[in-house]
């Protein structure tokens, strides 16, 4: 019989989930149906409680259900713990098992499909938001120098950095702040991209042979992107590769087996 997976959001039209297990699925020879479903915005627990009730087997949560996952979940795993927002449903009888799979999909492309190694790394990270928070911990357990959180509100990221400062060497600061500092890894956690704009960066944060990575993509750069090439950043990337490797984290929690992303990127840059 079939298993049945989906990713639940509110738009969900545009997302690119459905295309990427389908083809983790023919990778690997597992019998699953995976789609998208959209949830209303004030009924993600009825839309999710149906799915189960159909015999599904476990969904990706997208924007705005992480918290909400979070809270529906009745066990968590540490790092969906860390992250405080759930992107990963498994579901096992009567439990909603909880987990995050965004940090290890981005540390994944960035060590393996983009070959930077992040141990011994000064990290610059903006945003202090939930995107930023999934990937804190994940990127902290990859040992670098330092992790800096950037963030327009010096409070927020200072917050952060305090929640994740027992696991590892963190600090906040505002954009102002930064001049005068420059970092081996810059990634933008921020929504900026989506709206045309740029997080208010000084120039001088991009270090020699650095490498600026933006979470969110689309077709050429994103304006994170053409800035860090115009301040001399050696290497640029978006999140194509954070969304295929996190999708297949959460093809590895259900199925116990690891699809490969690179030939998955290729396909859909290709398209």
């Amino acid at each position: 019989m079939t298993d049945r997976y989906c990713v639940f959001g509110n738009p969900i039209g545009h997302s690119k989930s459905p295309r990427i297990h389908a083809i983790f699925a023919r990778q690997t020879g597992q019998d699953i149906c995976y789609e998208a479903r959209l949830a209303p915005l004030d009924d993600f627990a009825g839309a999710l409680h149906a799915f189960i009730e159909a015999g599904g087997r476990g969904a990706n949560v997208t924007v705005p259900f992480k918290e909400t996952a979070f809270s529906l979940s009745t066990q968590r795993t540490p790092r969906a713990e860390l992250a405080g927002a759930v992107n990963t449903l498994r579901f096992d009888q009567a439990e909603i098992i909880g987990d995050n799979t965004d940090g290890a999909g981005l540390t994944r492309d960035l060590a393996v499909n983009l070959g930077h190694a992040l141990h011994g790394q000064r990290i610059l990270l903006l945003g202090a938001g939930g995107a930023a928070r999934g990937v804190i911990g994940p990127l902290l357990d990859q040992q670098p120098a330092t992790l800096t959180i950037a963030n327009r509100t010096a409070r927020k990221a200072q917050d952060l950095a305090e929640v994740f400062s027992a696991i590892g060497s963190v600090k906040s600061i505002n954009y102002a702040e930064l001049a005068g500092n420059d970092f081996d890894l810059v990634i933008n956690a921020t929504s900026a991209s989506l709206s045309g704009e740029l997080p208010p960066l000084p120039p001088g944060v991009f270090a020699a042979g650095s490498l600026a990575y933006d979470m969110m993509y689309g077709k050429g750069d994103t304006p994170f992107m053409a800035f860090a090439r115009n301040q001399g950043a050696a290497r640029v990337a978006d999140g194509l590769g954070m969304l295929v490797e996190q999708a297949a984290e959460a093809f590895f929690v259900w199925r116990g087996i690891r699809p490969e992303g690179a030939p998955v990127m290729a396909l859909l840059r290709g398209e």
